[in-house]
C-alpha cells in the first residue's frame, strides 16, 4: 500500500533522528532488527545496508559496572535486569561494583572500558546530570565518553514534615515559609546534590526564602525530623516510607508529575507550582563508540527484563516506576536533564568545587 506525504515525512524524520543519534557518538552503524532498519528501508536509502550485529556477539560473560557498592537504589536495579539479560543474551551477565567518589571511580572505569561490547555500565541522574556542574575536574565527559543504552527506572522524591513543624501540608508550609523568611529548615544529603538542586527550583518558582541544612544520609535527615530538629527534608522516598508508615514523620509532597498508589492523599509540588515536575532516573551507559547494534541489542534484554512479572512487582516496594525506552529517547532525556541542571546550578550561583 502506498504512503500519504504526511507518513513519509513522518518515517524520513525517524530516519533522521536515528541516523543523527549514530553519528552524535562516532559510529557508522545503527542495529536492524529493533525498529530502525524497517523505518530506514521504507524510505529507499543507502543508510538500508548499515551493519547487524558483530557476528558471534556475544561469545563471553558480559561485565555490567555499578558505580555505588551493593545495597544502593541503582545496585539494586541492575540486579533486577542481570539474570534475565543473561537469559536473553545467551551469555552470563556479571555485576562488578566499583564505588568510591560517588561514583566517580566506577563511571570513569566504564568511560575507560574497551568498546567492544562487553563491558556496559549502569548510572543515574546524580553523576550523569547533576556532578558535570558541580564538580571540578571530572575524570570524564558525560556527553562525549559514554552511549546512552536503556533508562530502565524512575524514582520520585519527597518533601517529608516533621509532626512538630508549624505546617501539616505543602500549601501550608508555602504559606508559612512566605510569612517567616528564612525560618523554614530543610534537610537534603548536600550541597549540590540531586534533592538540593530541585527543593532549590522549586522554592524560587514558589518565591519563598528557606535555610538549608546539609546532611550526610537519608537516616540522619529522616532521625532529625523525628526529633523535630529541623522541619523538613527532600530526598528519595524510600528513605522516608517506613517511619510515615509508622507516623513518625508525614510526607507533605512527592515530586511525580500524577498522584502514585501508594500515596494517594499526598500533595504534589506541581500543585503548588503548575507543571513542576522532578524524577530520579536508573539506566545504563556503554563506553563511547561501542557498535550500535550492540546497544540496541543490550537496549532490547534490559527492555524484556523490565517488562518481566518478576520485576515489574518488586518495582513499587522500592518506590520505582519501570521504564522501557530507546537508546535514543534516553540520550534526549540525559542531554535534557543535563542543561535543566546546569541552569539551576547558575540561577543560585553555586560553584563547582
Amino acid at each position: 500500500m502506498s504512503k500519504t506525504f504526511e507518513e513519509l515525512i513522518q518515517i524520513d524524520q525517524q530516519r533522521r533522528s536515528a541516523l543523527n543519534f549514530a553519528m552524535k557518538f562516532g559510529v557508522a552503524s545503527v542495529a536492524s532488527g529493533f525498529g530502525i532498519q524497517d523505518v530506514l528501508s521504507q524510505t529507499q536509502t543507502p543508510a538500508q545496508g548499515l551493519s547487524a550485529l558483530p557476528p558471534n556477539w556475544p561469545n563471553k560473560p558480559i561485565k555490567l559496572i555499578v558505580p555505588f557498592p551493593p545495597g544502593n537504589t541503582l545496585d539494586i536495579v541492575a540486579r533486577f535486569v542481570q539474570t534475565k539479560m543473561s537469559q536473553e543474551l545467551g551469555q552470563s551477565v556479571y555485576i562488578e561494583n566499583i564505588g568510591g567518589a560517588y561514583a566517580q571511580i566506577g563511571m570513569a572505569a566504564i568511560a575507560r572500558a574497551n568498546p567492544d561490547g562487553y563491558t556496559f555500565g549502569a548510572s543515574q541522574g546524580g553523576p550523569m546530570v547533576v556532578q558535570p556542574h558541580t564538580v571540578k575536574n571530572l575524570p570524564y565527559d558525560v556527553l562525549r565518553d559514554f552511549i546512552p543504552v536503556a533508562v530502565s527506572a524512575w524514582n520520585y522524591n519527597a518533601l517529608a514534615g516533621s509532626l512538630t513543624a508549624p505546617f501539616k501540608t505543602l500549601s501550608e508550609m508555602v504559606t508559612w515559609a512566605r510569612a517567616n523568611p528564612g525560618k523554614l529548615t530543610v534537610g537534603t544529603t548536600g550541597e549540590g546534590g540531586f534533592a538540593h538542586l530541585w527543593f532549590e527550583d522549586f522554592r524560587r518558582q514558589a518565591k519563598f526564602e528557606y535555610t538549608h541544612v546539609p546532611y550526610k544520609g537519608t537516616a540522619n535527615i529522616a532521625s532529625d525530623l523525628v526529633s523535630g530538629t529541623i522541619m523538613a527534608g527532600a530526598d528519595g522516598i524510600s528513605g522516608f516510607a517506613g517511619l510515615a508508615k509508622g507516623e513518625k514523620i508525614r510526607i507533605v509532597a512527592i515530586t511525580n508529575s500524577t498522584k502514585v498508589e501508594q500515596w494517594p492523599n499526598v500533595s504534589l509540588l506541581g500543585d503548588v507550582v503548575p507543571g513542576f515536575a522532578v524524577n530520579g532516573w536508573f539506566g545504563f551507559v556503554a563506553p563511547a563508540k561501542t557498535p550500535m547494534p550492540i546497544v540496541h541489542r543490550l537496549n532490547q534484554a534490559i527492555n524484556a527484563a523490565m517488562k518481566s512479572p518478576e520485576v515489574q512487582e518488586k518495582l513499587p516496594s522500592y518506590g520505582l516506576i519501570g521504564v522501557t525506552e530507546s537508546p535514543e529517547y534516553f540520550d534526549q532525556l540525559n542531554r535534557k536533564d543535563y542543561e535543566r541542571y546546569g541552569a539551576i546550578v547558575k540561577a543560585i550561583g553555586l560553584e563547582a568545587k
